[in-house]
């Protein structure tokens, strides 16, 4: 094996958009991340549903007669 060529892996600051920090192993020393397990809607069981422009309405409207 070749020395000198892979990364440090050093201990990594998480931290989440909802606010939600941790820390792990990685190679980069802070990661940034949009959604994690105390915000998404699989681990919590709450589905966060964003309309953009009443497209959820629209839709039920068209498939609701079917």
């Amino acid at each position: 094996m070749k020395e000198k060529i892979h990364p440090k892996y050093v201990k990594s600051a998480v931290k989440c958009a909802c606010g939600n920090a941790f820390e792990t192993m990685s190679s980069m020393p802070e990661i940034k991340v949009a959604i994690c397990s105390n915000c998404h809607p699989f681990f919590t069981g709450k589905q966060k549903l964003i309309d953009t422009a009443g497209r959820i309405e629209k839709f039920n409207r068209k498939y609701e007669k079917q």
